[in-house]
This record gives structure tokens, C-alpha cells and sequence, in this order.
């Protein structure tokens, strides 16, 4: 058909030379498609961790991906991002099961050919874990979007203080893993490191204080502790912010608690349980620990009072 429209046009020149030449429509739509086909094209990567988020990320790519179970190897010759979405007292094993090539930036000068292909994408404070395993820079993303049982389509979890949404992505891969997200009709927005560890902060405050909350009033919900229990989970949330805006030199932006309790509205059926302390509580309790050892005081003495109470220190 192409063909056959180009031979017509040659004609009509020849014939009739001061005739305007009439539009090519067909290859004007055909660009039109092609670029849209590139705009929703999602970059093929391995995805460790079968689980719901895993399954879920599977689900918004383009069918390229290559899904990696437990005991399986991360393989060497895959190119493309490595999303990690196991549970953190899996990383360790993840690392083992990838190729030092995918994951070590400081096996090779300064990355100059970036072979660090690592994305994690779990809760909780990972920088200790990261730092002693030479990922310092290591991509991360705050996923605030919730997967309720396996198959189902994730939540994203946008808020009344935050309809843009807050699921955010740091790194290398950051724009391909933003790209798979908006595929799968869910938000993340790219930041630098500096902004990147700022709202991780504020997450790992979110989970560490209505975890610890809800776990001193069994059966609370998220969205009963916001309710319910509001002044207690203020106090803290205070309190833990102050904590790490001090330890880590930053300010946090205005707003921090509406922030956290519009997002405990959003995702107000979750339930509540003092887990992964390493993790979540760990960190704020090391601040503790490490003041009170240089004769300082606690400078999160609620935190530990509540860790005391339900005898988790």
C-alpha cells in the first residue's frame, strides 16, 4: 500500500508539476503510533522475590521479565534492572544468589560502566545493611501502594495531602522503575538522593511509630491508631522526627504528621504489629543507646518506655 501511494504521488508530480504535492497521512499516523508504542514500553528486568509485590511488578511489565524464586540465581547475562522484593531478613541470601558484578559498584572504578543494577525495594531503615555491603548508592524505592492478597491489583496509596501520590524512586534505574509503575496505572515521582532520604525517613517514621502504637492496643488497625489514638501516635511521631533530623543533619519539610495521618487514612485496614524491630524501632533505639552512652539523654525517651513496656528491649 505504501508503495503503491509513493508511485501515485511521483505521477502527479510529473504530470502536473505546479500541483501542491497532497499530505502522506498514512506515514504521519504511523509515527504518531510508533512513538506511543516507545512511551509505554517497560524496560524488561529480573525480579526477585515471587511474592505479592513481586507478582504485582511482573504483572506491569511487558512480558519480558524474568521472575526469580527463593533458592533460585540472579543470572549474569540479564540485562536490565534487578527489583528486589523479598523480605529484609532475605537480603543477604539475595546478594549471595546475585553475581558481585550486578551488585558491587566498588569492584570497578568509581562505576564507570554503573554495572550496579540492584533495586530494593523494602521498608525500614536498609542503610547500615547497605553500607556494609558496599551499596551505599544502592537504587531504592518507597513503595506506597498496597498489594492486599496475590493477584490483585495494587493500591496506590495517595492521600488528601498528597493526591499527586508519594511512591518514590532513587537511582540509576529510578526512571525505568517509575515507568513500570505508571504502566501499571500507579504513581512514583524520581528524586535525588538528599529528597530520596528525606521521605525515606518519614516512612520509617510512619511504620516504626503506628506499628509501636497499635502493638500497645491489640487489634488496632492503622486507621484506629489515627483515630483513636492520635495524641499517643503525635507524641511519638514527634519525637522520632527530631531523633533523626538531628542524627542526620537534615530538616524535615512542614506538615510531617498530616502527611503520616492522611496516609494511615488511606491505608486505614492495615494491621498494626512491633515486627522487624532490626529494621524499624532498631535504628531509633540505637540513637538511644548510643546517647545514653555518652551520658546524654534519650533523646527518644517515649520510644523506649513503649519498647520496655511490651518487652521488646
Amino acid at each position: 500500500m505504501a508503495t503503491a501511494s509513493v508511485s501515485a504521488t511521483t505521477s502527479s508530480l510529473l504530470l502536473s508539476p505546479s500541483k501542491p504535492t497532497p499530505p502522506i497521512k498514512f506515514r504521519f499516523r504511523f509515527r504518531v503510533r510508533a512513538s506511543s508504542a516507545m512511551a509505554t514500553q517497560v524496560a524488561p528486568a529480573v525480579i526477585v522475590g515471587g511474592g505479592r509485590v513481586g507478582r504485582a511488578l511482573q504483572g506491569m511489565g511487558s512480558g519480558d521479565d524474568l521472575l526469580v524464586k527463593r533458592g533460585d540465581s540472579v543470572p549474569l547475562d540479564f540485562a536490565g534492572p534487578i527489583l528486589v522484593c523479598t523480605r529484609n531478613d532475605d537480603l543477604d541470601a539475595v546478594l549471595e544468589s546475585t553475581p558481585k558484578s550486578r551488585w558491587s559498584v566498588h569492584d570497578f572504578v568509581y562505576d564507570l560502566f554503573n554495572l550496579a543494577d540492584l533495586v530494593f525495594f523494602q521498608n525500614g531503615m536498609l542503610e547500615p545493611w547497605l553500607q556494609s555491603k558496599g551499596l551505599s548508592d544502592a537504587d531504592q524505592v518507597l513503595a506506597y501502594f498496597a498489594v492486599s492478597k496475590l493477584g490483585e491489583p495494587p493500591i496506590d496509596g495517595k492521600t488528601d495531602t498528597n493526591p499527586e501520590g508519594l511512591t518514590a524512586a532513587y537511582g540509576k534505574w529510578a526512571s525505568a522503575v517509575a515507568g513500570r509503575l505508571h504502566a501499571g496505572g500507579l504513581s512514583c515521582k524520581v528524586l535525588d538522593k538528599e529528597a530520596f532520604q528525606k521521605q525515606m525517613l518519614e516512612k520509617l517514621i510512619w511504620i516504626s511509630a503506628f506499628m509501636l502504637v497499635g502493638a500497645r492496643h491489640p487489634g488496632a488497625t492503622v486507621g484506629v491508631v489515627e483515630k483513636e489514638f492520635r495524641s499517643e501516635v503525635s507524641s511519638l511521631i514527634g519525637e522520632l522526627a527530631s531523633a533523626a533530623a538531628v542524627e542526620k543533619g537534615i530538616v524535615f519539610d512542614e506538615g510531617m504528621e498530616d502527611r503520616l495521618c492522611a496516609y494511615s487514612r488511606a491505608v486505614s485496614h492495615f494491621p498494626t504489629a512491633a515486627k522487624e524491630f532490626k529494621w524499624r524501632n532498631g535504628w531509633f533505639y540505637s540513637l538511644s543507646q548510643k546517647a545514653i552512652a555518652e551520658g546524654k539523654p534519650d533523646p527518644c525517651p517515649l520510644h523506649t518506655e513503649w519498647l520496655k513496656e511490651l518487652k521488646i528491649v
